[in-house]
Protein backbone atom coordinates (compact mmCIF):
# COMPACT_ATOMS: atom_id res chain seq x y z
CA UNK A 1 0.00 0.00 0.00
CA UNK A 2 1.38 3.61 -1.10
CA UNK A 3 1.56 5.87 2.04
CA UNK A 4 0.67 9.50 1.22
CA UNK A 5 3.72 11.75 1.96
CA UNK A 6 2.64 15.12 3.14
CA UNK A 7 3.43 18.06 1.16
CA UNK A 8 5.03 21.66 1.93
CA UNK A 9 2.54 24.11 2.65
CA UNK A 10 1.97 26.34 0.06
CA UNK A 11 4.02 29.87 0.95
CA UNK A 12 2.09 32.97 0.05
CA UNK A 13 5.09 34.51 -1.16
CA UNK A 14 7.88 36.93 0.36
CA UNK A 15 8.33 38.15 3.77
CA UNK A 16 10.00 41.28 4.76
CA UNK A 17 11.18 41.33 8.19
CA UNK A 18 11.32 45.47 9.16
CA UNK A 19 13.63 45.52 12.58
CA UNK A 20 15.75 42.71 12.61
CA UNK A 21 16.50 42.00 16.25
CA UNK A 22 16.25 39.23 18.45
CA UNK A 23 12.58 38.77 17.95
CA UNK A 24 12.86 39.92 14.07
CA UNK A 25 15.77 37.39 13.54
CA UNK A 26 14.78 34.82 15.39
CA UNK A 27 10.91 34.78 13.40
CA UNK A 28 12.44 35.81 10.19
CA UNK A 29 15.14 33.22 10.77
CA UNK A 30 12.74 30.20 11.21
CA UNK A 31 10.59 31.13 8.25
CA UNK A 32 14.07 31.26 6.06
CA UNK A 33 15.10 27.77 7.33
CA UNK A 34 11.72 26.56 6.21
CA UNK A 35 12.32 27.25 2.76
CA UNK A 36 10.38 30.68 3.16
CA UNK A 37 12.24 33.94 0.73
CA UNK A 38 13.06 36.67 3.68
CA UNK A 39 14.41 39.80 3.53
CA UNK A 40 15.61 40.99 6.67
CA UNK A 41 16.00 44.99 7.06
CA UNK A 42 17.83 46.05 10.55
CA UNK A 43 20.97 47.91 11.84
CA UNK A 44 24.18 47.64 9.99
CA UNK A 45 25.68 45.68 13.22
CA UNK A 46 22.78 43.33 12.86
CA UNK A 47 22.96 43.06 8.74
CA UNK A 48 27.12 42.98 9.08
CA UNK A 49 27.12 39.92 11.67
CA UNK A 50 23.96 37.85 9.07
CA UNK A 51 26.16 38.38 6.07
CA UNK A 52 29.18 37.33 7.75
CA UNK A 53 27.89 34.24 9.91
CA UNK A 54 24.42 33.31 8.79
CA UNK A 55 21.61 32.82 11.25
CA UNK A 56 21.96 30.38 13.86
CA UNK A 57 18.71 29.46 15.69
CA UNK A 58 18.19 27.70 18.59
CA UNK A 59 15.61 26.68 21.66
CA UNK A 60 14.56 25.51 24.79
CA UNK A 61 13.83 22.25 23.46
CA UNK A 62 16.86 21.07 21.61
CA UNK A 63 15.85 22.40 18.32
CA UNK A 64 18.59 23.62 16.07
CA UNK A 65 18.21 25.61 12.71
CA UNK A 66 20.99 27.27 10.86
CA UNK A 67 20.42 29.48 7.71
CA UNK A 68 23.72 30.47 5.37
CA UNK A 69 24.00 34.06 4.58
CA UNK A 70 23.71 33.64 1.09
CA UNK A 71 19.92 32.65 1.79
CA UNK A 72 18.91 35.56 3.91
CA UNK A 73 17.96 38.95 1.95
CA UNK A 74 19.81 41.14 3.63
CA UNK A 75 19.12 45.08 3.59
CA UNK A 76 19.66 48.36 5.80
CA UNK A 77 16.57 50.16 4.70
CA UNK A 78 13.44 48.61 2.46
CA UNK A 79 14.75 47.91 -0.88
CA UNK A 80 13.05 49.82 -3.66
CA UNK A 81 10.65 47.57 -5.95
CA UNK A 82 10.04 45.25 -2.86
CA UNK A 83 7.15 43.31 -2.64
CA UNK A 84 6.41 41.53 0.34
CA UNK A 85 2.82 39.05 0.90
CA UNK A 86 4.01 39.81 4.76
CA UNK A 87 5.52 42.04 6.64
CA UNK A 88 6.55 41.32 10.05
CA UNK A 89 6.58 44.81 11.92
CA UNK A 90 9.42 43.72 14.92
CA UNK A 91 10.95 47.45 15.69
CA UNK A 92 11.19 48.65 19.47
CA UNK A 93 8.03 51.04 19.90
CA UNK A 94 9.78 54.24 19.84
CA UNK A 95 10.46 53.58 16.27
CA UNK A 96 6.86 52.41 14.93
CA UNK A 97 5.70 55.27 13.21
CA UNK A 98 9.43 56.08 11.35
CA UNK A 99 9.60 52.30 10.12
CA UNK A 100 5.72 52.72 9.19
CA UNK A 101 6.58 55.67 7.44
CA UNK A 102 9.41 53.92 5.19
CA UNK A 103 7.18 51.04 4.51
CA UNK A 104 4.67 53.50 3.06
CA UNK A 105 6.75 55.08 0.96
CA UNK A 106 7.98 51.45 -0.43
CA UNK A 107 5.48 49.16 -0.50
CA UNK A 108 2.20 48.93 -2.54
CA UNK A 109 -1.32 49.68 -0.47
CA UNK A 110 -2.76 46.81 1.49
CA UNK A 111 0.30 44.86 2.00
CA UNK A 112 -0.20 42.95 5.43
CA UNK A 113 1.92 44.54 8.29
CA UNK A 114 1.83 42.58 11.49
CA UNK A 115 3.20 44.08 14.60
CA UNK A 116 5.22 41.60 16.63
CA UNK A 117 6.22 44.26 18.74
CA UNK A 118 6.06 45.02 22.93
CA UNK A 119 3.23 47.12 24.24
CA UNK A 120 -0.78 48.16 23.17
CA UNK A 121 -1.54 50.37 20.38
CA UNK A 122 1.31 49.57 17.54
CA UNK A 123 -0.96 48.47 15.04
CA UNK A 124 -3.12 52.08 15.47
CA UNK A 125 0.71 53.93 15.26
CA UNK A 126 1.18 52.15 11.94
CA UNK A 127 -2.44 52.47 10.52
CA UNK A 128 -1.92 56.28 11.06
CA UNK A 129 1.46 56.80 9.69
CA UNK A 130 1.00 54.61 6.92
CA UNK A 131 -3.03 54.41 6.04
CA UNK A 132 -2.65 52.67 2.54
CA UNK A 133 -1.08 49.48 4.29
CA UNK A 134 -3.26 46.67 6.20
CA UNK A 135 -1.85 47.54 9.96
CA UNK A 136 -2.55 44.35 12.20
CA UNK A 137 -1.66 43.70 15.77
CA UNK A 138 -0.02 40.52 17.30
CA UNK A 139 2.30 39.28 19.94
CA UNK A 140 5.33 37.21 20.59
CA UNK A 141 4.88 34.94 24.06
CA UNK A 142 8.13 34.01 24.24
CA UNK A 143 11.83 35.37 25.49
CA UNK A 144 13.98 34.98 22.84
CA UNK A 145 18.29 36.11 23.66
CA UNK A 146 20.57 37.00 20.95
CA UNK A 147 23.82 34.75 21.85
CA UNK A 148 26.08 35.40 19.85
CA UNK A 149 26.19 37.72 16.68
CA UNK A 150 23.85 35.73 14.21
CA UNK A 151 22.77 33.48 17.03
CA UNK A 152 19.43 33.73 18.67
CA UNK A 153 17.65 31.57 21.50
CA UNK A 154 14.34 30.81 22.35
CA UNK A 155 14.52 30.36 26.24
CA UNK A 156 10.73 30.23 26.80
CA UNK A 157 7.60 28.09 25.38
CA UNK A 158 4.52 29.80 23.65
CA UNK A 159 2.69 30.48 20.30
CA UNK A 160 2.50 33.57 18.54
CA UNK A 161 -0.90 35.12 18.08
CA UNK A 162 -2.21 37.88 15.63
CA UNK A 163 -5.69 39.21 14.82
CA UNK A 164 -7.74 36.92 12.86
CA UNK A 165 -7.69 38.57 8.97
CA UNK A 166 -7.89 36.95 5.81
CA UNK A 167 -4.42 38.24 4.84
CA UNK A 168 -3.03 35.53 7.90
CA UNK A 169 -4.82 32.55 7.53
CA UNK A 170 -2.91 31.37 4.57
CA UNK A 171 0.34 31.55 6.38
CA UNK A 172 -0.88 29.39 9.31
CA UNK A 173 0.33 25.90 8.15
CA UNK A 174 3.49 27.91 6.77
CA UNK A 175 4.22 29.42 10.31
CA UNK A 176 3.33 25.61 11.72
CA UNK A 177 6.02 24.08 9.29
CA UNK A 178 8.66 26.64 10.14
CA UNK A 179 8.25 25.80 14.41
CA UNK A 180 5.87 28.86 14.98
CA UNK A 181 2.68 28.03 15.73
CA UNK A 182 0.08 31.28 15.23
CA UNK A 183 -3.04 31.72 16.71
CA UNK A 184 -5.49 33.99 15.06
CA UNK A 185 -8.36 36.08 17.47
CA UNK A 186 -11.52 37.99 16.77
CA UNK A 187 -9.99 40.32 19.40
CA UNK A 188 -6.20 41.19 20.60
CA UNK A 189 -6.66 43.25 23.12
CA UNK A 190 -7.20 41.06 25.79
CA UNK A 191 -3.94 38.72 24.61
CA UNK A 192 -1.88 42.22 24.07
CA UNK A 193 -2.75 42.89 28.10
CA UNK A 194 -2.01 39.47 29.09
CA UNK A 195 1.36 39.40 27.81
CA UNK A 196 1.84 42.81 28.68
CA UNK A 197 1.34 42.16 32.51
CA UNK A 198 4.01 39.47 32.03
CA UNK A 199 6.34 41.95 30.58
CA UNK A 200 6.28 44.07 33.33
CA UNK A 201 9.15 41.85 34.77
CA UNK A 202 11.12 43.04 32.08
CA UNK A 203 12.17 46.11 33.65
CA UNK A 204 12.79 44.70 37.15
CA UNK A 205 14.97 41.83 35.10
CA UNK A 206 16.93 44.76 33.52
CA UNK A 207 17.61 46.56 36.83
CA UNK A 208 18.37 43.17 38.31
CA UNK A 209 21.54 42.55 36.19
CA UNK A 210 20.54 38.54 36.74
CA UNK A 211 19.54 36.00 34.18
CA UNK A 212 15.85 35.17 34.29
CA UNK A 213 15.58 32.29 36.10
CA UNK A 214 17.76 33.60 38.96
CA UNK A 215 16.04 36.85 38.98
CA UNK A 216 12.54 34.99 39.64
CA UNK A 217 13.87 32.65 41.90
CA UNK A 218 14.42 35.93 44.42
CA UNK A 219 11.69 36.05 46.47
CA UNK A 220 12.35 40.36 46.78
CA UNK A 221 12.23 40.83 42.61
CA UNK A 222 9.07 38.94 42.80
CA UNK A 223 7.69 41.01 44.85
CA UNK A 224 8.48 44.31 42.81
CA UNK A 225 6.88 42.24 39.87
CA UNK A 226 3.51 41.28 41.54
CA UNK A 227 3.13 44.97 42.71
CA UNK A 228 3.47 46.16 39.25
CA UNK A 229 0.65 43.42 38.15
CA UNK A 230 -1.47 44.26 40.87
CA UNK A 231 -1.60 48.10 39.81
CA UNK A 232 -2.23 47.09 36.39
CA UNK A 233 -4.95 44.46 37.36
CA UNK A 234 -6.54 47.55 39.17
CA UNK A 235 -6.36 49.83 35.98
CA UNK A 236 -8.17 47.42 33.82
CA UNK A 237 -10.58 46.64 35.50
CA UNK A 238 -11.40 50.37 35.76
CA UNK A 239 -10.80 50.36 32.04
CA UNK A 240 -13.09 47.04 31.44
CA UNK A 241 -10.70 45.06 30.03
CA UNK A 242 -10.32 41.64 30.71
CA UNK A 243 -6.33 40.29 30.26
CA UNK A 244 -6.34 36.79 28.60
CA UNK A 245 -4.57 33.74 30.64
CA UNK A 246 -0.88 33.54 29.08
CA UNK A 247 0.54 31.20 31.72
CA UNK A 248 -1.21 28.12 33.64
CA UNK A 249 -2.31 30.69 36.42
CA UNK A 250 -4.76 33.06 35.51
CA UNK A 251 -4.22 36.58 35.98
CA UNK A 252 -5.52 37.54 39.00
CA UNK A 253 -4.06 35.28 41.10
CA UNK A 254 0.04 35.09 39.43
CA UNK A 255 0.85 38.09 42.15
CA UNK A 256 -0.22 35.70 45.16
CA UNK A 257 1.79 32.87 43.23
CA UNK A 258 5.03 35.67 42.94
CA UNK A 259 5.09 36.49 46.66
CA UNK A 260 4.88 33.19 48.02
CA UNK A 261 8.31 32.01 49.77
CA UNK A 262 11.45 30.55 48.00
CA UNK A 263 10.57 27.05 48.99
CA UNK A 264 7.22 26.85 48.12
CA UNK A 265 7.82 28.95 44.58
CA UNK A 266 9.88 26.58 43.55
CA UNK A 267 6.95 23.98 44.11
CA UNK A 268 3.80 25.12 42.78
CA UNK A 269 5.62 27.10 40.50
CA UNK A 270 7.79 24.72 38.59
CA UNK A 271 6.86 25.63 34.55
CA UNK A 272 7.15 28.97 35.21
CA UNK A 273 10.79 28.56 35.86
CA UNK A 274 11.32 26.00 33.27
CA UNK A 275 13.43 29.00 31.76
CA UNK A 276 16.92 27.72 30.72
CA UNK A 277 19.80 29.83 31.80
CA UNK A 278 20.67 31.57 28.21
CA UNK A 279 17.05 33.72 29.05
CA UNK A 280 17.13 36.93 29.83
CA UNK A 281 14.67 40.03 28.95
CA UNK A 282 15.15 42.03 25.58
CA UNK A 283 14.91 45.29 28.33
CA UNK A 284 18.40 43.84 29.97
CA UNK A 285 19.47 43.13 25.97
CA UNK A 286 18.76 46.94 25.33
CA UNK A 287 20.38 47.95 28.49
CA UNK A 288 23.90 45.82 27.76
CA UNK A 289 23.83 47.63 24.14
CA UNK A 290 22.98 51.32 25.40
CA UNK A 291 19.74 51.28 23.35
CA UNK A 292 16.87 53.21 25.14
CA UNK A 293 14.23 50.23 26.72
CA UNK A 294 10.66 50.23 26.05
CA UNK A 295 9.72 50.80 29.50
CA UNK A 296 7.51 53.81 28.62
CA UNK A 297 5.57 50.89 26.57
CA UNK A 298 4.97 48.64 29.12
CA UNK A 299 4.59 50.72 32.32
CA UNK A 300 4.41 53.73 30.18
CA UNK A 301 1.14 51.90 28.35
CA UNK A 302 -0.54 51.27 32.32
CA UNK A 303 0.19 54.12 33.52
CA UNK A 304 -1.42 56.19 30.58
CA UNK A 305 -4.65 54.32 30.62
CA UNK A 306 -4.80 54.81 34.30
CA UNK A 307 -4.76 58.37 34.13
CA UNK A 308 -7.63 57.83 31.12
CA UNK A 309 -9.71 56.74 34.03
CA UNK A 310 -9.04 59.03 36.67
CA UNK A 311 -6.21 56.74 38.03
CA UNK A 312 -2.75 56.39 39.13
CA UNK A 313 -0.37 54.31 38.94
CA UNK A 314 2.66 55.23 40.96
CA UNK A 315 5.26 52.35 41.04
CA UNK A 316 4.65 51.60 37.40
CA UNK A 317 5.40 55.50 36.82
CA UNK A 318 8.69 55.05 39.33
CA UNK A 319 9.87 52.07 37.25
CA UNK A 320 9.73 54.15 33.71
CA UNK A 321 12.28 57.43 35.79
CA UNK A 322 14.44 54.41 37.06
CA UNK A 323 14.41 52.86 33.52
CA UNK A 324 14.29 55.95 31.17
CA UNK A 325 14.96 58.74 33.37
CA UNK A 326 18.70 59.25 33.22
CA UNK A 327 18.95 58.09 29.23
CA UNK A 328 20.98 57.93 27.79
CA UNK A 329 22.55 57.14 30.72
CA UNK A 330 22.37 53.80 31.56
CA UNK A 331 20.26 52.94 34.68
CA UNK A 332 21.10 51.35 38.20
CA UNK A 333 21.97 47.76 38.77
CA UNK A 334 19.91 47.66 41.53
CA UNK A 335 19.65 44.28 44.35
CA UNK A 336 15.91 43.43 45.33
CA UNK A 337 15.87 45.13 48.66
CA UNK A 338 16.85 48.63 47.33
CA UNK A 339 14.22 47.83 44.05
CA UNK A 340 11.76 47.06 46.61
CA UNK A 341 12.83 50.33 48.62
CA UNK A 342 12.54 52.64 45.26
CA UNK A 343 9.05 51.32 44.79
CA UNK A 344 7.47 52.06 48.19
CA UNK A 345 7.41 47.98 49.51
Amino acid sequence: MNVPVASEPSVPGEVLVMGAGAVGCYVGGCLAAAGVPVTFVGRSRVVEALAAKGLTLTDRDGARRTVGAPQLGLAQAVPAGSRPALVLLTVKGGATAQAAAELAASLPAGTPVLSLQNGIGNDRVVQAAAPALRALPGMVPYNIAELAPGAYHRGTPGRLAAQDDAALRPWLPVFEAAGLPLDLHADMAGVQWGKLLLNLNNPVNALSGMPLRDELLDRGYRRCFAALIDEALAVLRAAGIEPAQMTAVQPGRLPGLLRLPDWLFRRVAAPMLKVDAKARSSMADDVALGRRTEVDALCGAVVRLARGHGLDAPRNARMVALMDGGWPAPPPRLGSAELRQALGL
